[in-house]
């Protein structure tokens, strides 16, 4: 039998109201349904390979629910209860018959590529679903990165910092970098340097399959995971940017194209 799992932070209330209705009704039909707070330490082992995790709040909760789901090789599915999202294509309204869609042997899936971040100077190995970004530590101070793709030194920029994102985080921080966006159906990387001082401001887009290295100069440098810190190195220290193996399954609504998606997503005020 397939476990679903909805996931929200305990402190949106209306998250964890609808959670518990949605949880009574799926037991009264005969599913293996839980409500999981994501403030608190939690693992799905999935006794179906149709096992869903879903994610009730915004961008932020959709994140943390696509760190479960890839613990866990389960399908995440996002329900949008805040501003539209480009992460978030259920409506509250629909989430019924998303569910049930997401549990049938038509349902539709995206595998997004995701990225796995570790660093050969310190005991550091991370994930991300949006994006990595190597940023600066101390205020007022500009980092420097040398950046090196399959080993072939690329640039060296002076910025607020050097993000690499995924097709799913295009939308996001690389966006509001000047970042494109891209297509979920491509398995690229997008390096995107953050407000650069003196040097060329274009992202560059390469295979997941290759390799980035960002090495700090001169000073340190904070990393940053889908919006969180992870943890930082020194001066001549480097990451190691690639595709994670597993990647993260995302279950989408019969009816949802990218253009629509993107028309709703991208619009004024709501990117």
């Amino acid at each position: 039998m397939a476990r679903i799992v909805l996931t929200a932070f305990e402190s949106r209330t209306d998250a964890v109201a609808l959670a518990n209705t949605v949880v009574d009704v799926l037991r009264a039909d005969g599913h293996d349904a839980d409500l999981h707070h994501l403030s608190e330490d939690f693992s799905v082992h999935p006794e179906s390979p149709d096992s869903l995790i879903v994610s009730l709040g915004g961008d932020g909760t959709f994140l943390r629910a696509a760190r479960l789901a890839h613990s866990s090789t389960c399908a995440v599915m996002g329900v949008n209860l805040g501003r539209v999202g480009f992460l978030l294509p259920v409506e509250p309204g629909q989430i019924y018959s998303a569910i049930e869609n997401a549990l049938s042997d038509q349902r539709r899936t995206e595998q997004r590529v995701a990225l796995r971040v570790t660093s050969p100077d310190c005991q550091f190995d991370s994930f991300a679903l949006n994006e990595v970004v190597l940023e600066r530590s101390l205020p007022g101070h500009m980092v420097r990165v040398q950046t090196f793709i399959d080993g072939d030194e690329f640039l060296t920029y002076s910025a607020d910092g050097v993000l690499v994102s995924t097709p799913t985080g295009s939308t996001g921080y690389n966006f509001s970098a000047g970042g494109p966006v891209v297509s979920q159906e491509l398995s690229v990387m997008v390096l995107t340097p953050i407000a650069p001082h003196f040097t060329i401001d274009r992202s560059i887009v390469v295979g997941s399959h290759q390799e980035i290295v960002m090495r700090t100069l001169d000073r340190g440098a904070a990393i940053v995971t889908d919006g969180s810190h992870a943890g930082s190195i020194e001066s001549g220290e480097s990451v190691v940017i690639t595709r994670d193996p597993v990647g993260v399954t995302v279950v989408l609504p019969q009816q949802s194209g990218i253009g629509s998606r993107l028309r709703a997503s991208l619009r004024e005020g709501h990117a």
